[in-house]
């Protein structure tokens, strides 16, 4: 057994994390009920997008590119491409956030941005873009994040008129009665195994919402990703020791290289928004009447500008596994992605678009802000990270702390792909 926590020769600037997180107790038939959906192109306009095609399992529940293709493409991760007869208007804005330990009680906020959030002071008790016109009955906001990539066109709902989901989105019908997710509830309901199903969970005979919906697939992805055994996890209970070049890893990264100052708690993460000039690449987070392609982070939900280019810290767990890295998927090695934070503002200079993965035919957004000076300068002049000098054996040894964050089970999934589903359309395997 290994000391924990307060061994007198670890370099390290601070106590390490307290080894245990908080998960609420799943409803094991809810957690399968998500898991059928989860994997479902019902939930798509064109019906052939689900939610696994950009939070896949073989991609460490992410898909694998820096920015993904949802409607109007054709397989999975790297190997998508654009449908022929339906390619798609542009590249999702940003990367697909992986999803291990979303179901932790300590995650309250979510997208890039954190446009969502648990906000007990609202009647749904979430802040989401919906405002006012949010519905009640999601039990967490996990379960509300879950359910907005069907209403964006470009992931899940599909070109104007396509389909009846589709031509609501675009018509700003997205709740409420003819919404958007009152079309894909009726959808599902129709389909004899998924009314069953909802009708042995549900406690009374008021009809299926899409909040239910919302609800069974948080609870899927709460027991799917757990990911709380990982030989650092072992290592801080006492179970287990890491290898002598994790251990020097984790020295630098809880001492000389600062990394916890962003990257704390249990999960490596703050759940706060920083501005680290991230080279940005593809469409940015634009409304569909601009004309520009840059993303300003936090600031596009708060409007201050001291949050111009601060996105919020991703968690380290199964870090290895969810390549490529930013809020853009800019890099696509962990290392490269390391050594940014080293010297936030030279790296962002010397970017290259070649370090990125874009799946499909090239779009002229893809390295279009890079090219424009003053637009890579405003990112520059909002970073806050101040440069760190470590050796190239430090990076190493930072990267083998890093590979001992992956928690194996959660990395493959606790039920694993269905080979069907209840719709009867394909899942992407």
């Amino acid at each position: 057994m290994v000391a924990i926590c307060l061994v007198p020769s670890l370099a390290i600037a601070g106590p390490l994390p307290t080894p245990d997180a908080e998960f609420p107790d799943l409803d094991m038939r809810s957690v399968r009920l998500g898991q059928q959906l989860f994997y479902d192109p019902i939930l798509s306009g064109n019906r052939d997008v689900s939610c696994a095609t950009c939070h896949h399992p073989r991609f460490g529940t992410s898909d694998g590119v820096s920015l993904g293709i949802g409607d109007g493409g054709i397989g999975l991760g790297p190997d998508r491409r654009f449908d022929p007869d339906n390619p798609p208007e542009q590249r999702i804005p940003r990367n697909a956030p992986a999803l291990f330990n979303l179901g932790a009680t300590e995650f309250t906020r979510f997208f890039h941005d954190g446009r969502l959030e648990q906000d007990n002071t609202r009647p749904s008790g979430i802040r989401t873009p919906l405002g006012g016109e949010m519905e009640k009955g999601f039990k967490s906001a996990l379960a509300a994040q879950a359910m907005f990539p069907v209403l964006s066109g470009d992931e899940m709902a599909g070109h104007y008129s396509e389909s009846d989901v589709a031509q609501a989105v675009r018509q700003g019908f997205l709740t409420g009665e003819g919404g958007a997710w009152a079309i894909l509830t009726a959808r599902v309901t129709a389909i004899p195994d998924y009314g069953l199903a909802f009708e042995g969970l549900k406690s009374s005979s008021d009809p299926v919402v899409f909040a239910d919906i919302a609800n069974v697939i948080a609870d899927f992805i709460a027991f799917e990703w757990r990911a709380d055994q990982s030989l650092f996890d072992l290592y801080l209970r006492g179970e287990n020791t890491m290898p002598e070049q994790a251990i020097a890893g984790m020295e630098l990264f809880y001492g000389k290289a600062e990394c916890d100052t962003c990257h704390s708690g249990i999960f490596q993460t703050d759940q706060q928004y920083h501005a680290i000039a991230m080279p940005q690449i593809g469409p940015g987070k634009a409304a569909r009447f601009e004309r520009h392609n840059r993303d300003i982070g936090r600031m596009r939900v708060t409007g201050d500008p001291d949050d111009a280019y601060r996105f919020r810290t991703p968690s380290l767990r199964n870090v290895t596994e969810t390549a490529p890295y930013g809020h853009s998927g800019a890099y696509r090695s962990l290392e490269t992605v390391v050594r940014h934070h080293l010297d936030p503002v030279a790296a962002l200079k010397a970017y290259d678009v070649s370090q990125a993965i874009l799946p499909g035919q090239p779009f002229e957004t893809d390295d279009a802000l890079m090219t424009i000076p003053e637009e890579v300068a405003a990112i520059a002049d909002a970073n806050e990270l101040a440069p760190v000098m470590l050796s190239d054996q430090e990076v190493q040894d930072i990267l083998s702390f890093l590979a001992a964050l992956s928690d194996p089970v959660a990395v493959v999934g606790r039920l694993g792909v269905p080979v069907t589903v209840p719709s009867g359309l394909p899942v992407d395997q």
